[in-house]
């Protein structure tokens, strides 16, 4: 993937802290609704992410698309995110996180204790619930594992899911695949100011400016799937992605000017040139 250069500044060596793991990379991405492994493979490359989640109980149960799923990645190149995707109750998630803990391990990450906790009993909005995400989340942080809980933006349920000891939490932009970009842009905001731990806006980014535009706003990394793999060329999106993440961190850290009412002149007054 292409980079920016930017070695004098601190997003090019402030590493993304999740749970015990350090990653250079604040983009995320899937590995479902691809065409076929290799462009899966090319578009994972380009976007230059470290972390890949993947669907545990599609992997498990061969589900089209995904049969030799675990054997196309390279997995001493990325960190697997399992996520417990088709679960629609609490005890679902909790016992497909447990599969996925076990994927991972024969996997060869013997250490990864990650988990993307998904409950969703909605099927047309795929909508997560939040009763049964907290449910799930407090059991599974008692069991060890580093949580990423995929929530509405909603500020309240944030913040006590950080308070159970989740290691990060995760927005919704707006509804998954829609493309409608950042929809909820005012509770974003107040997730991202109030938590102390990660915030991952995931779900209904569309093109690289909405990407870009969560890191402006402070979010600490992007997750991007349908995105990528349903352009009409997912390798050349999954750069463009790669570098609207790394540009809209760059932009937030260096502090953009006030926005005013009035024009404000670029060139000095002072020694003009008389008429």
């Amino acid at each position: 993937m292409q980079t920016i250069d930017s070695s004098s500044s601190a997003a090019a060596t402030e590493p993304l802290q999740i749970g015990h793991r350090q990653f250079q990379s604040r983009l995320m991405t899937g590995t479902g609704k691809y065409d076929d492994f290799e462009m899966m493979r090319q578009s994972i490359a380009a976007s230059g992410c470290e972390i890949l989640t993947v669907a545990v109980r599609r992997v498990q149960s061969n589900a089209p698309g995904h049969q030799g799923l675990a054997e196309a990645v390279d997995w001493h190149k990325v960190w697997m995110l399992p996520n417990t995707a088709g679960c629609q109750t609490a005890e679902e998630a909790i016992r497909v996180a447990r599969l996925g803990r076990e994927m991972a391990k024969l996997l060869g990450q013997e250490d990864n204790n990650f988990i993307k906790l998904e409950v969703i009993p909605d099927s047309k909005y795929l909508l997560p619930d939040p009763i049964g995400t907290l449910e799930a989340a407090e059991q599974l942080v008692k069991e060890g594992f580093a949580v990423l809980p995929y929530i509405n933006a909603d500020p309240l349920l944030a913040k006590r899911l950080e308070e159970v000891g989740c290691a990060t939490v995760m927005p919704l932009g707006s509804p998954i695949g829609s493309g409608q970009g950042i929809n909820n842009a005012a509770n974003i905001q107040i997730i991202i100011e109030n938590a102390t731990v990660p915030v991952v806006v995931d779900a209904g980014l569309g093109s690289p400016s909405e990407a870009a535009q969560a890191m402006e706003m402070g979010a600490d990394a992007v997750l991007i799937n349908t995105a990528i793999a349903k352009a009409q060329d997912p390798v050349m999106m999954a750069t463009a992605m790669g570098m609207a993440t790394q540009a809209g961190r760059l932009a937030y850290q260096s502090g953009r000017i006030p926005i005013k009412a009035y024009a404000s002149a670029s060139s000095p007054l002072m020694g003009r040139v008389s008429s």
